[in-house]
């Protein structure tokens, strides 16, 4: 298990991530609006990478799109 995406309320979110520890996942990403910082601490001291308050979506799409030119630049 690479990643345990949270869709969750906050406060539902430490036995999720307690789960992912022990099932070995790599990281646990936790959606907008959902933070818990004792989960994400907990996650990050078992070597997990915690990821809060981000919309896994959003982040893929911005990573994929090119930025724009700065002025005065051209392709090619």
């Amino acid at each position: 298990m690479e990643v345990v995406d949270i869709f969750r309320r906050s406060e539902d979110v430490p036995p999720v991530v307690e789960e992912a520890i022990q099932r070995g996942a790599k990281a646990v990403w936790m959606q907008e609006g959902v933070i818990h910082k004792e989960a994400g601490e907990k996650a990050e001291k078992a070597g997990l990478k915690v990821v809060m308050d981000h919309c896994m979506k959003k982040e893929h799409q911005r990573l994929l799109t090119p930025s724009p030119l700065p002025a005065g630049e051209r392709a090619g």
